[in-house]
């Protein structure tokens, strides 16, 4: 069939498709003929053709493009007796004129005549056009709407109002429209509600100002629901194609949408006029609406603005205990709060509603940093890359993006119901990522704009992804996130620095080390950030002389440490932060009288910092000042009451200086405070497991649980005489809190694991007291306790093996010991308590070479220097009074707890 043939078949069928169309407006009925009666006989098929075009250029809003189809119009000689024409040619001005000042008009600057010629012409036209009443109803209000928009950008708002009046945008249909009007709808209704959100309002009363505001409010909504179904219809328009066309692959490649000022403005002021007036939920709630809708071509830039937003404003303002899940309406709490019976959507319905996903057997995030990072992780994917990942973690909100994710902006709601199968623990699934606008990397003048606004929208993304990230302990993926960035972050610092952290916090001390090397390399180029620079640097290698394992190694590290901390201090000496790790570094390396310097010049600047009243404490306790030391770690505890980590240096304090009954005190006051922080009132936001079951979460409220575990230490003995002769009362309150700790079994450790990680130290801290006191059988009620918790714990395993060994059972102690090594060889009390066990039971050799290994990895460590003495010296070796002396002169340094314990994080 020849190309006229087909073309002729399609004119046809167009026709026979206009001829019927009914679509009222204002008034009466009408198609694209007026009288259909005649237009038969009148109208060509080239003119349904030319007209169909426009119609579709309109809708795709490519303005350029109707000029030429207007002059061929015109030369044809179609429309003689109408301004059908001339009302084209003025929304084409119109739109290219509003094209070029996107700027000026996001400023609200309005527009002048002498300046913009094409707004001029527009303008004249419309006027021509309006005065002469030549058009039918339909083209007559779309001439109205664009005059209303003239009006609007020129700063004429009560007149923009009034045009938008007269088209009766309220009494407007949907149905059976072309596409372009939804469209025109979206912008009439935005048109209207900035105008009346521009209008001067000082002698208007407050009940009329509150309906001005209502108006506005139900006028955006109605036009962000307006603009979604034009997006979407215009997707059907231009995605199905013919069926001759789509068997020839005939089908143009689709147009990428350039949403217009007044078509941004149509899906963004809702949810922006909510949260602008402190309506947080029910901002948040207009997000997720948005959210759930059907994705279209040219809704993506606006998705990943909701995304962005939405996630922002749940890290920021909505807590774990007032989350409310995706698909719900708003707490009536917070509905009330802003002045609410209800959310917004719900008193204004639109006339014709987008699609929007089902919610059928979709994945939902059950708490607030769990849709953050949601949303925060699908944002990114869309301002950075292109990228293929297999997901073998089902509803798990810890891979890159969530499973079976149909398209990166396809809201994360709709999760397969496979993705929380129990059935399917491995499910492996392709997921494709294309990014709508991705990162600009170009670095030609032209695009320098371009680029730094795709650098502006990253970094908001990845400060926030920052943000709940550490939420979650996730700095890995932080890392890998922050790396994908760098491709469009040249001589950018911030992201750079940024890159360097997560890498610190991951672990990766060489990648970060290296990072920090290329930053400090560019000197003065740094600016005031250099200092900064300098003390990553110092951090990372202190942080690999820990890890490192040849003393060569750890030495050289050390010095790079303290040079590069020296050289922070030195350019910035009023940083406290600075001066704290420099004395921190010193202490590391035994140069206790040395830290104290920096360490003053720390407090001095900043006086309550919990590092550094901290390391003042284990400074102290390392000068053998252990009363200063317990009088400066209750001054840090009275202003971080909830510290465990500086109740353990109590515990350990007290222990030295007051014996280990008064320290079990503290253990007993320790496991109290855990339970009402963290039992009584369950938190999930670190959560770095599965997510909460919703019918948990809603049990967890702060005032009406009762403690899930009863955590008391125990107390054997026999008021009378002391002995450890349990009484049958004892017998029955152990047997009772070993069956209540039974209960905390990996099903109901729900939180983060440093929470309980914390619970088990408290009560290996209490077993090791009641040791030193001689209390075997409550020593092993502690053991028991924690071991419940991790029963394959290496402190555990060490714990278990000291109680063995104190009851006489070396074999057994000794297997333990073992399995402690297996899962942890380099722990330096394990090696040492196996060490001198082997040489206790005669295997003097084997025993001196683990000692040699604790010595070789813990260089500092006087217990391992002393137990190598003590091996040494029972095979009457030369060399044992130098292990001695070593060791007293490293235990006349040691602090009470390693210095180790204070994080090196910035």
């Amino acid at each position: 069939m020849s190309s006229f043939q087909k073309e002729n078949d399609a004119a046809k069928s167009l026709f026979r498709r206009l001829e019927f169309a009914v679509t009222p407006i204002v008034s009466g009925d009408y198609s694209h003929h007026r009288d259909r009666a005649t237009m038969a006989s009148r109208v060509s098929f080239t003119q349904v053709r030319l007209e169909v075009e426009l119609e579709r250029y309109r809708a795709e809003c490519q303005w350029d493009k109707m000029p030429a189809i207007i002059d061929q119009m015109q030369a044809a000689r179609f429309h003689e007796d109408d301004d059908y024409g001339t009302l084209m040619m003025a929304e084409a001005l119109l739109e290219e004129c509003l094209q070029e000042n996107m700027d000026l008009l996001r400023r609200a600057t309005p527009l002048l005549d002498k300046t913009q010629t094409r707004l001029y012409r527009a303008k004249g036209h419309l006027n021509t056009i309006l005065s002469r009443g030549r058009l039918t109803p339909r083209y007559l209000n779309e001439a109205l709407l664009l005059m209303a928009k003239v009006h609007y950008v020129q700063g004429r708002y009560r007149d923009a109002q009034g045009m938008c009046a007269r088209v009766g945008l309220e009494e407007l249909t949907q149905d059976d429209q072309p596409t372009y009007h939804l469209r025109l709808l979206a912008e009439g209704f935005v048109i209207k509600g900035l105008s009346l959100d521009h209008q001067i309002v000082s002698s208007v009363s407050r009940v009329r100002l509150s309906e001005r505001e209502e108006e506005s409010l139900s006028c955006y909504l109605r036009a962000c629901d307006a603009a979604l179904s034009f997006l979407q219809e215009l997707d059907k328009t231009v995605t199905t194609p013919h069926a001759k066309t789509a068997k020839a692959n005939l089908l143009p490649p689709p147009v990428e949408m350039d949403l217009g000022y007044f078509l941004q403005a149509a899906l963004q002021s809702a949810y922006i006029c909510l949260l602008r007036r402190g309506h947080l939920a029910q901002g948040a709630h207009q997000l997720r609406r948005v959210l759930r809708v059907v994705e279209s071509r040219g809704s993506q830039s606006f998705r990943k603005s909701a995304a962005r937003k939405l996630a922002g404003v749940l890290l920021s303002s909505v807590s774990e205990d007032s989350y409310w899940p995706p698909l719900g309406p708003p707490p009536s709490a917070w509905l009330h709060r802003e002045g609410a019976a209800a959310s917004k959507d719900a008193i204004y319905p639109t006339v014709r509603p987008p699609q929007r996903y089902s919610t059928e057997c979709c994945f939902c995030p059950q708490d607030v940093v769990e849709e953050a990072l949601l949303l925060l992780l699908i944002t990114e994917s869309m301002v950075s890359y292109t990228h293929t990942h297999t997901c073998t973690q089902p509803a798990c909100l810890l891979s890159n993006v969530s499973p079976n994710f149909h398209t990166v902006s396809q809201t994360f709601l709709c999760f397969p119901t496979c993705s929380l199968s129990p059935s399917s623990s491995s499910l492996s699934v392709s997921l494709f990522i294309q990014a709508s606008g991705e990162a600009v990397i170009s670095r030609l003048p032209d695009q320098a704009e371009a680029r730094q606004a795709s650098l502006q929208d990253a970094t908001s993304v990845y400060d926030l992804l920052t943000i709940g990230m550490a939420r979650r302990g996730q700095y890995a993926m932080l890392s890998e996130c922050l790396e994908r960035a760098m491709k469009f972050s040249f001589n950018e610092f911030h992201l750079w620095h940024q890159l360097g952290l997560s890498l610190m916090a991951a672990g990766k001390f060489e990648e970060a080390e290296a990072l920090s090397q290329s930053v400090v390399s560019m000197g003065e180029g740094a600016g005031e950030l250099l200092p900064r620079a300098y003390l990553a640097l110092g951090l990372c290698c202190s942080l690999q002389a820990s890890d490192a394992s040849l003393k060569a190694d750890r030495n050289d590290f050390n010095k790079r440490a303290l040079q590069a901390l020296s050289k922070a201090h030195s350019l910035d000496p009023l940083d406290a932060q600075i001066a704290m790790y420099l004395a921190l570094q010193l202490a590391l390396v035994r140069q206790v009288s040395a830290a104290m310097e920096p360490l003053q010049a720390a407090l001095t600047l900043h006086g309550d910092d919990l590092h550094s009243l901290h390391l003042l404490t284990l400074l102290l306790s390392a000068q053998k000042h252990y009363r200063h030391a317990l009088d400066t770690v209750g001054l840090a505890l009275s202003q971080h009451p909830d510290n465990f980590n500086l109740l353990f240096t109590k515990v350990k304090l007290e222990e030295a200086l007051l014996g280990p009954a008064v320290a079990l005190q503290t253990c007993e006051e320790m496991l109290q405070r855990w339970q009402s922080r963290y039992d009584v009132s369950r938190s999930s936001e670190t959560d770095d497991s599965s997510s909460t079951p919703m019918a948990e979460r809603t049990e967890v409220s702060p005032g009406g649980r009762k403690p899930s575990i009863h955590l008391t230490l125990p107390d054997f003995q026999d008021a009378s005489t002391g002995s450890l002769s349990p009484s049958s009362v004892a017998v029955s309150r152990l047997d009772a809190a070993l069956s209540e700790v039974s209960d905390i079994s990996s099903s109901r450790r729900q939180g983060p694991t440093y929470i309980w990680t914390t619970l088990e130290r408290i009560w290996l801290q209490a077993g090791e007291l009641f040791m030193a006191d001689s209390r075997l059988k409550e020593a092993q009620f502690c053991i028991a306790e924690a071991s419940s918790i991790f029963p394959n714990s290496h402190s555990l395993l060490l714990q278990r093996g000291r109680l063995a060994e104190l009851r006489g059972q070396l074999d057994e102690a000794k297997g333990l010991y073992d399995e402690a090594l297996a899962i942890h060889p380099t722990g330096e009390r394990i090696l040492v308590h196996m060490g001198r066990l082997l040489v206790r039971t005669g295997r003097v050799h084997l025993g001196e070479k683990i000692l040699r290994d604790a010595v070789q990895v813990h260089s500092t460590s006087h217990e391992a220097w002393s137990g190598l003495g003590e091996a040494l010296q029972s095979r009457s070796a030369s060399q044992a009074p130098d292990c001695f002396l070593t060791a007293l002169e490293l235990e006349a340094s040691c602090p009470i707890r390693p210095f180790t314990i204070i994080l090196r994080e910035l």
